[in-house]
């Protein structure tokens, strides 16, 4: 498999150990419409409206990562990541889809599709019964993956430029590093420099793997809003 962005030394060990789901992710339909512009208007839009739903539980899931931290940096991460969520992100989606005539009172009411509840939920679920790294490694597709996507798509001349420049600018690219390097040093605290050969190592790998089979899920669900 092609070398990825450097976003950390787990991230490049998840990649690869989930090397068929992580290309089903990044190189998707849905993704391949956004580069080339050959995406539906619809699926885009219905797209939006639930990855909204989505990073409200997002939000909340790294705010559970905050609970779970257990180091001054791990917490100032996590929070700092909340707001970026909060502040950023989900106004961008809400700009996005004032354009297109979608008020904030309609993306308010969206009703959250089964892939977007099994995705969500699952995330959270790994907070609840496991610990920092168990949410690190369900979260990790999603951020990590944007940023991947954001950065092979980088200048693409489509309808869906702004979409795809939220997630190849420098801002996102430097949370991508931020969020690698806070999981490999919460590795290196808790397991020392060889935690890849643990076996805890391969329920982090597991969870990774399970997460990004949830974003191939979300896409389908998105390329059906056509």
């Amino acid at each position: 498999m092609a070398v990825g962005p450097d976003y950390g030394r787990a991230f490049a060990l998840w990649r690869g150990d989930a090397a068929p789901e992580w290309r089903d992710y990044t190189h998707h339909a849905f993704v391949e419409g956004l580069r080339s512009g050959a995406l539906p208007q619809p699926a885009f839009l219905h797209y939006l409206r639930q990855d909204y739903v989505f990073l409200i539980h997002f939000a909340r899931a790294w705010a559970l990562a905050a609970a779970k931290a257990e180091t001054l940096g791990e917490l100032q991460a996590a929070s700092a990541t909340v707001q970026a969520l909060a502040n950023v992100e989900m106004p961008l989606h809400v700009r996005i889809c004032a354009r297109h005539g979608i008020k904030a009172a309609d993306l308010e009411a969206t009703v959250e599709a089964p892939e977007n509840l099994a995705y969500t939920r699952y995330v959270l679920e790994s907070g609840y019964s496991g610990d920092f790294l168990d949410l690190m490694a369900a979260l990790a597709p999603c951020v990590l993956g944007y940023g991947e996507i954001g950065a092979r798509l980088a200048g693409a001349d489509t309808p869906y430029a702004d979409w795809i420049e939220t997630y190849a600018g420098d801002d996102y690219q430097g949370v991508c590093r931020d969020v690698g390097g806070l999981i490999d040093t919460a590795l290196d605290r808790r397991y020392g420099s060889q935690w890849h050969l643990l076996p805890r190592w391969r329920g982090l790998c597991a969870r990774f793997r399970t997460a990004t089979r949830l974003e191939v899920g979300f896409w389908d669900m998105g390329l059906r809003g056509a």
